[in-house]
C-alpha cells in the first residue's frame, strides 16, 4: 500500500472510530447499553443538572451475587449519602444525624429515564445515530432519540464505545433544551471496589432513623376507568386497586387513606400514572385544576363531579391534562 493510501485509510478509521461497530445499528448499542448498566461495577464523578441547579456527586456501583451494591454522596450542601444494598436504601443526612430508609425496587439512582433495548422506534420516535464525541475522558457515541410530536420528551445519550455503558444522559424537553443532564466528568469502568466505597463513612448508630411509609396494598384489577383520548402511542400497561398501608415512621404511626384507582400508561418509553380516588374517599369539595413540576417530572389535577384525578410523569403538561380530561367511567 502506498504512503498516501496508507495515510488515507488511517484517517478513514480515525473518523470512523475503527472498524468494530461501524457495522451496529442503533439498537444493537442500545442492547449494549443496557447490559453494561446492568453488570457493571464503576467508580467516578457525577455532575447533575436539574430545573437549573447544578450538583457534583461521587458514585461507586458493584454488582455482588445479583445484589445491587451503590453508595451516592453529594459532594457540596449536607454531604447527603445514599447507601443501597439490593432493594433497601438508607439517605444519610449527617447534618441532622438522621436516616431515612427506603426500598426502591428497579429505581435506579441515576438512570431512572433510560430507554429499554426492545423499545420499539418509528412511529413515535426516532432513533439516530449521531457523532462521537469524548466524555469523561473516553470516546463516546452519541444517540439521540427524537419525538415526533409534543406529547413526549427526547433523549440523547452518550455511550461509551468500548463498553456500551452511558457516560452521558440528557432529557430534552419541546424547546430542544436538556431538562435534566447526568454527567460523568470521571469514571472507572470494571473496577473492583473496596468495600469502604460502598459503605457509608459516619457513624450512624447514634442518629435518628425513619422508615418509608408502608407500601400500598395493591390488587391487580379490571378498572372501571377508561381514558377515552390517550396522545398517539400510548396504551395502557396496568390498573390497580390500592389501599395506602399505615405510615411506618419511628414516633409516628397513623392510619393510611382510602382506596384508589392507580392507571399506568406508555408509549414504550415514556411512563404516565393516573391517581383517582372517587368522592366518597375525597373531601368533596370541587378544586381548579392544578399543574406542578419538579425537575422533568411534572403533575397534573383535576377535580371532577365524583372523583379527584391525578396524573404524574416525565412527559410535557399537554400530555397529562389530555390524558386527565379524558378519563371517564366506562
Amino acid at each position: 500500500m502506498r504512503p498516501a493510501n496508507r495515510l488515507a485509510w488511517v484517517a478513514m478509521l480515525v473518523a470512523t472510530g475503527g472498524l468494530c461497530h461501524a457495522a451496529e445499528s442503533p439498537h444493537e448499542w442500545l442492547d449494549r447499553m443496557s447490559g453494561a448498566v446492568q453488570s457493571m461495577s464503576y467508580e467516578g464523578t457525577v455532575i447533575r443538572l436539574r430545573e437549573g441547579n447544578t450538583e457534583s456527586l461521587r458514585v461507586a456501583h458493584a454488582i455482588v451475587d445479583g445484589v445491587v451494591l451503590e453508595r451516592v454522596v453529594a459532594q457540596e450542601g449536607s454531604g447527603l449519602e445514599i447507601v443501597r444494598n439490593g432493594n433497601e436504601v438508607y439517605c444519610i443526612l449527617p447534618d441532622k444525624k438522621t436516616v431515612l430508609v427506603e426500598q426502591w425496587n428497579d429505581q435506579s439512582t441515576l438512570f431512572s429515564t433510560l430507554p429499554k433495548s426492545d423499545l420499539r422506534f418509528g412511529n413515535e420516535y426516532d432513533l439516530v445515530m449521531k457523532r462521537k464525541a469524548r466524555v469523561a475522558g473516553r470516546m463516546a457515541l452519541e444517540i439521540a432519540i427524537q419525538p415526533h410530536d409534543n406529547y413526549r420528551y427526547g433523549h440523547r445519550l452518550w455511550l461509551d464505545t468500548e463498553t456500551g455503558f452511558p457516560l452521558k444522559t440528557q432529557l430534552i424537553g419541546d424547546d430542544g433544551q436538556p431538562l435534566e443532564q447526568v454527567r460523568f466528568v470521571e469514571i472507572n469502568l470494571n473496577t473492583e471496589l473496596a468495600e469502604q466505597a460502598l459503605s457509608t463513612s459516619h457513624q450512624i448508630e447514634g442518629f435518628t432513623w425513619f422508615a418509608q411509609p408502608g407500601r400500598p396494598l395493591r390488587q391487580n384489577a379490571e378498572s372501571d376507568w377508561v381514558a377515552e383520548d390517550l396522545p398517539a402511542g400510548f396504551y395502557q400497561v396496568s390498573a390497580a386497586e390500592e389501599t395506602p398501608a399505615p405510615i411506618d415512621a419511628v414516633g409516628d404511626a397513623k392510619p393510611g387513606g382510602g382506596p384508589l384507582t392507580h392507571i399506568m400508561y406508555s408509549d414504550g418509553l415514556a411512563s404516565v400514572s393516573a391517581f383517582i380516588v372517587t368522592s366518597a374517599d375525597s373531601d368533596g369539595k370541587p378544586a381548579e385544576s392544578v399543574h406542578t413540576r419538579l425537575g422533568a417530572t411534572r403533575s397534573f389535577t383535576i377535580a371532577t363531579d365524583d372523583a379527584k384525578i391525578t396524573v404524574v410523569g416525565e412527559v410535557p403538561a399537554a400530555t397529562l391534562e389530555r390524558i386527565a380530561r379524558s378519563l371517564r367511567r366506562r
